[in-house]
């Protein structure tokens, strides 16, 4: 089996960049490399399904109550 030097893997690099053009290649790169880990994780038995823990969204402040000239009111609560 032949070896694959750089200059091989420099013209298969180039080819990929002729046919499918610069915009697309991060996006193929990104697809592999999802692809390669999800094969991995399926012959050493990991399972990547789990979801991923998501930090809390805190809801909207109501906005704070506006004076005649659209000063903000204080409300002393006593």
């Amino acid at each position: 089996m032949p070896n694959v030097g750089p200059f091989e893997l420099a013209i298969v690099l180039i080819i990929a960049l002729v046919v499918f053009g610069p915009k697309r290649l991060p996006e193929l790169g990104r697809s592999l490399g999802r692809g390669i880990r999800e094969f991995r994780g399926s012959v050493s038995g990991e399972s990547d399904r789990e979801p991923e823990p998501r930090e809390a969204i805190e809801p909207p402040k109501p906005p704070a109550e506006q004076g005649a000239e659209g000063e903000t009111v204080a409300h002393d609560n006593h």
